[in-house]
């Protein structure tokens, strides 16, 4: 018999907290729960959990220092924020910092927990394909070691980034849309209605890193219209 999956919720508002709690103890998950930044903190990094669902207002400590603090010691651990619908700097910050995904408050419970399934069951499907890229002559990345050089710069991935640029690589003879990334690398069905930016800004953190001028790509373009393809050459 397999194991539950485990799952660390990190937030203070204790209704929220315990609804969280019910909700995915009765979908079949091992819960625990910290109110605190800190004492989370220490949670998430005993290595006991799945996935982190982390609010970003916390006492102690707040859900962006948590969630680089995770990145530091682990890229692999699933993490989904939780963050206020208007503040779109709380949804870039954590993105940047290494998020999986982030959960607009008020949020749907019904679809919260499809969103959890989906990123667990892409964490848990591992890397399988494109073990090596190659771009250009000055770009290589290692998608099992999540790691890559640019010329003499040493760079680091997320899993996430990996795998998007793995699916675009895959796909290199097209456009990719975002509609096509969310449902093939996020693992989200196509028929959920799904507000969320994280494809964006996924984009724009790969740009930053593979690109020497992230403002005119020459790897990781945006075909207008149709979405984003990844060449290997400069055209």
């Amino acid at each position: 018999m397999s194991r539950k999956l485990r799952i660390l919720i990190i937030e203070d508002e204790a209704a929220i907290r315990t609804g969280l709690i019910d909700v995915f103890v009765y979908h079949g998950y091992d819960v625990d729960f910290s109110g605190h930044g800190t004492e989370g903190l220490t949670k998430a990094l005993s290595g006991k959990f799945d996935l982190i669902l982390l609010d970003v207002m916390l006492p102690g400590m707040n859900g962006f220092e948590i969630c680089n603090r995770i990145r530091e010691k682990n890229r692999d651990l699933a993490v989904i924020m939780l963050t206020a619908k208007s503040n779109d700097e709380d949804i870039i910050e954590g993105l940047s910092l290494g998020a999986d995904d982030y959960v607009a408050k008020p949020f749907s419970v019904a679809q919260l927990v499809l969103r959890v399934q989906a990123v667990l069951r892409r964490t848990r499907q591992g890397l399988s394909q494109d073990p090596s890229i190659q771009l250009g002559g000055e770009l290589s990345i290692d998608c099992r070691n999540l790691s890559g050089r640019r010329g003499p710069q040493a760079l680091s991935f997320t899993r996430r980034e990996i795998e998007i640029l793995q699916y675009l690589h895959g796909h290199a003879n097209r456009p990719v849309s975002r509609e096509e990334l969310l449902s093939k690398v996020w693992g989200y069905a196509n028929h959920l209605d799904i507000e969320t930016r994280t494809v964006d800004i996924h984009i724009a953190k790969l740009r930053r890193k593979i690109e020497v001028d992230p403002a005119e790509p020459r790897f990781l373009i945006t075909v207008r219209g149709a979405g984003y393809r990844l060449i290997g050459q400069q055209p």
